[in-house]
């Protein structure tokens, strides 16, 4: 099957920022890279996708379906603090972890990872005229689909019709395929080993100018922010910025088992700002130093976790299907046993097709078997047991009770980022309808859109603003908890109905003469244009009905 052309970036992100869904974070001063800020029908757009997220994982989780074994799925929620005990990041492998040696480009100021700098190479008896392109670039990459992302990203490469890989994930080695519109041409892609940087830096070419003996020996460089509590700036107040959310829902596992109802297996949400000091934050809010994360950490006997972990990948890609992206562009893959972190048994990522990542997929949610692993480490590192005991299993007992287990959880984690999902949502919205008045629509599900509805008077005279202020109130007082009721009396209803298409809107409803006399109002559907009559008094039903779905 075809992969269909990308749509651009650059008309979604100008849609994003005209129609105030997206802004860059203090843009009158020249803005900061890797933050970005929310506009009126953004912020409340990715609170539709938030609630949403609580409603269907915490309050009334997975939709009602049933477990493993028929088990009903029982969720509760939690807040946890951005700024946790330094202690808490020791022990889960962050501040080791999140220490990642770096390289500097003197001339260009460029940073880099130095313990995954790889060259890229083109091969010029295959295609000449890629040495005309650039005739040596070398990328920072973790895998070789790392490496495609930066490949299709880069400025001088921007012809490229599509870029591929055809060989495994490296470090040891891999080869890239990419096709540049006139040809396919094979890069070979080798790590630069540590050792040869270190002693031989000068004879490494920077990853972006090509150019040899301008990179510097490797330094240390954290991916976590920090600060101080306290009035003494020294180590001793040091703390960190949590860089994810899941920790804080760890350590406090045992205060949700004690004071709470709940019993193995249960899962505990969080959703919340984490902080990353990314290296190259790009492609708009995807990769970001600030970002929002949706996380459930679900507690399971260790005998249920492979169940467990294939029931949670299974729904997560029903949901994010549920409310929007639904098609070729979103898929399930399963990582490969080189992929996979030293603690876990195994992973899924829901995966979607970002015009940025063409023909390749970008991240979205990450599903995660990841043991035992961090109630292990914290209850190592704090002295404090994490264990659960479960009066339900364990040797029968004469009177018919059981013995009792006591036993670590495994947990599986799926961990979603709400930034991710809202770009997502939006790129999969995005639509260039040519036949229409106004070509530049968004094709957001009700259940996400920001507006929900919109009430036009056809005319701003001959009392059509008063019978559309009425309705409005109606039904701003039953929907307004969901998001924007509109109204707007002015300019001509197509351009009204154009500035709703490009937020968003999924319907209208247009006041005119035939309400006066007949009681009736247009209903308008944003995806079809098409228009039918409706009594006015039946509006509130009709709307409520559609929101449903």
């Amino acid at each position: 099957m075809t992969t269909p052309a990308p749509k651009s970036m650059d008309a979604i992100m100008a849609l994003c920022k005209r129609r105030g869904f997206i802004y860059q974070a203090s843009e009158i001063y020249g803005g900061i890279n890797g933050f970005w800020d929310y506009g009126p029908l953004g912020a409340q757009m990715k609170k539709n996708l938030r609630d949403a997220w609580w409603q269907d994982m915490i309050l009334s989780p997975c939709w009602g379906r049933k477990g493993p074994g028929g088990q009903r799925v029982h969720c509760v929620p939690l807040e946890t603090c951005i700024i946790q005990h330094p202690k808490v990041w020791e022990a889960s492998g962050h501040i080791a972890g999140f220490n990642d040696p770096m390289v500097d480009d003197k001339e260009t100021k460029q940073r880099f990872r130095a313990d995954q700098l790889s060259g890229l190479f083109p091969e010029p008896s295959i295609h000449s005229s890629l040495e005309q392109i650039r005739p040596q670039c070398t990328v920072i990459a973790s895998t070789v689909g790392e490496a495609i992302e930066l490949l299709s990203a880069d400025k001088s490469l921007r012809k490229a019709a599509g870029v591929r890989a055809i060989g495994q994930s490296f470090p040891d080695a891999g080869v890239i395929e990419a096709d540049f519109g006139t040809g396919m041409a094979r890069w070979n892609v080798a790590l630069v080993p540590m050792s040869l940087l270190r002693d031989h830096a000068r004879d490494v070419p920077s990853p972006y100018t090509g150019k040899k003996g301008s990179l510097t020996e490797p330094r240390q460089f954290s991916l976590m922010f920090f600060t101080y509590t306290g009035a003494v700036l020294d180590e001793d107040n040091k703390v960190y910025l949590r860089p994810e959310t899941a920790q804080g829902i760890f350590v406090q596992f045992k205060n949700v088992v004690d004071t709470s109802r709940v019993k193995v297996p249960f899962g505990i949400g969080n959703t919340g700002r984490s902080f990353r000091n990314e290296i190259t934050p790009r492609n708009f809010t995807f990769r970001s130093r600030e970002f929002e994360q949706a996380e459930l950490e679900f507690f399971c006997h260790p005998s249920e976790s492979q169940d467990w972990y294939a029931f949670w990948r299974d729904f997560r890609m029903d949901w994010w299907k549920a409310i929007g992206l639904a098609g070729d562009n979103l898929i399930l893959r399963e990582h490969e046993k080189d992929e996979l972190s030293h603690y876990s048994i195994g992973t899924s990522d829901v995966e979607y097709r970002f015009p940025f990542t063409s023909p390749g997929f970008g991240e979205l949610e990450g599903i995660a078997h990841r043991g035992c692993f961090d109630l292990t480490q914290h209850q190592q590192h704090s002295g404090v047991k994490q264990d659960y005991f479960d009066q339900e299993r364990g040797d029968p007992l004469p009177n018919g009770s059981r013995k009792g287990e006591r036993y670590l959880p495994h947990v599986i984690e799926p961990a979603a980022g709400l930034d991710r999902g809202a770009l997502a949502l939006i790129c999969e919205g995005y639509t260039r309808d040519e036949s229409r008045p106004s070509p530049e629509f968004l094709k957001l599900h009700p259940r996400i859109a920001p507006i929900k509805a919109a009430v036009f008077p056809l005319v701003n005279k001959d009392g059509m603003p008063e019978v559309a202020e009425k309705l409005h109130a109606d039904l701003s007082r039953r929907f307004g908890h969901l998001g924007f009721i509109e109204t707007d009396p002015k300019q001509s209803i197509g351009k009204r109905y154009a500035r709703m298409d490009e937020a968003g809107c999924p319907f209208c409803f247009t006041i005119d003469g035939d309400t006066l006399t007949g009681q009736t109002v247009t209903l308008r559907d944003r995806d079809t244009g098409q228009q039918q009559r409706i009594a006015i008094d039946q509006a509130p039903a009709m709307l409520g009905e559609k929101l449903q779905r």
